[in-house]
């Protein structure tokens, strides 16, 4: 048996896939297991809304394909902040973390990725951090009920862009339940423009890191760089997270139309599984 696994990132196929054709993916070219994305479109977010029969047969579907959902990327929040100035928008956001955690639980997905703004359309003060750290006690105990664990995305604003700054509201909430899930893309711009060590970073969230995405990026560029064009270092970044104890990785990137898009997901593949074989 493996001592880690290797997830894949919805968004890295064609959109328009079915989910038996992306898990049949995500399988054929050798990944553990899909992360599921819930972002701010309302065909994403009406994943939430799902019947207990559209869930069964998601999951036969799983079965089907060998290959789980094992993680869901939740930046739906990213329209329906946390932290809103409007009562409504702060509503509509628990009621997107109730259901998305219910999903979870539902569908055996173990880890949700929370994105790390407190706004993100609005601007951030004293008052919006006051209501994302009310809303984050109440998430985590939502997810305590379910056995879900969180984890913070380190995002690309100054609000969480790095794990020392998760860790703040990791520590304030002090659950199990809530931990950081940090990307390495993301961190290492932030590293790059604080004249920091990532790595050191990294070992700020020393046995609170529930997983880790792999994502390229390049200094100001936080998406849709190809893995070897950027400036992140995976090798020390998978060296510094095993020891770390960190066992689920996520190869994050996407789809952009290459029609060849199943031999990214090879070469994805290829490069991430070689340096985490090379840590066993």
């Amino acid at each position: 048996m493996k001592t880690y696994t290797l997830g894949l990132y919805e968004k890295s196929m064609p959109a328009e896939l079915s989910w038996k054709e992306k898990l049949e993916a995500a399988k054929s070219t050798g990944f553990d297991f899909l992360e599921m994305s819930i972002d701010e479109t309302e065909e994403k977010l009406e994943r939430l809304e799902m019947t207990s029969k559209e869930r069964l047969e998601l999951i036969e579907l799983t079965k089907a394909a060998g290959i789980p959902i094992g993680t869901m990327c939740l930046s739906g929040h990213r329209k329906y902040p946390l932290g809103s100035h409007d009562p409504a928008v702060k509503k509509k956001s628990m009621e997107i973390m109730g259901k998305a955690i219910e999903l979870a639980s539902d569908l055996g997905i173990r880890i949700i990725q929370l994105a790390g703004y407190d706004v993100y359309y609005e601007e951030s003060d004293d008052e919006t951090r006051r209501y994302f750290m009310d809303n984050l006690k109440k998430a985590a105990e939502m997810a305590a009920s379910a056995g879900v664990v969180l984890g913070f995305e380190t995002m690309e604003t100054g609000f969480m862009n790095t794990v020392e700054k998760a860790m703040k509201y990791v520590k304030q909430v002090s659950s199990v339940y809530l931990n950081v899930y940090p990307d390495i893309g993301n961190i290492t711009n932030a590293a790059f423009t604080n004249g920091t060590d990532v790595l050191e970073d990294l070992k700020l969230g020393s046995g609170r890191l529930a997983a880790m995405h792999l994502k390229e990026t390049k200094p100001g560029i936080f998406r849709e760089v190809p893995y070897g064009e950027g400036h992140v270092d995976f090798k020390k970044a998978i060296e510094t997270a095993w020891k770390l104890g960190v066992r689920i990785y996520v190869a994050e990137f996407w789809y952009t139309g290459n029609p060849s898009w199943k031999e990214d997901l090879v070469t994805a593949n290829l490069k991430m599984s070689g340096i985490l074989r090379e840590q066993e």
